[in-house]
Order: structure tokens, then sequence, then C-alpha cells
């Protein structure tokens, strides 16, 4: 993790603040030697899991017609 002083970040401010977003690393802001602040990306989640994994599966083929197979939907021990 990267350390900078204030005085530095008041300074580069947005140069940093890109950094952050494309790396993904955090950076540690201190005064006086001593740490104050963490400046980190933000990872955005999806609110539910609903609809999460929408545009990324795709359904390939007839998922409801018939395998042609024959079917006994009768127990046999019922």
């Amino acid at each position: 993790m990267k350390t900078i002083k204030a005085s530095e970040f008041k300074a580069k401010c947005l140069q940093l603040m890109n950094e952050v977003a494309d790396s993904g690393d955090s950076i540690v802001i201190t005064k006086n030697g001593q740490p104050v602040a963490q400046l980190c990306p933000v990872i955005s989640r999806p609110a539910t899991l609903a609809g999460c994994h929408k545009g990324k599966i795709s359904i390939v083929g007839d998922i409801v017609g018939t395998l042609g197979e024959p079917w006994d939907a009768e127990c046999s021990s019922c």
C-alpha cells in the first residue's frame, strides 16, 4: 500500500484518484508522518442477486422441448 503526504495529495488529488481507480490499490494519506485517511477504489456490487448475471449468460438450443426419449411418469412402487 502506497503512502503519500497530505501536501502532495492536495497537489495531485485528481491524478491519484485516477491511479487508484485504474490500479485498484489504496493510498494512505499521512499528516506529520501519521496516517489520517485512506483513498481506496469503490467496488460496485449489485443491490440484489436477481439480475446480476443479466447479459452474461445465454441459452443455446431448446430448453423446453422434448428429448425424444420415452418417459413413464407413473411410479411403479406407488
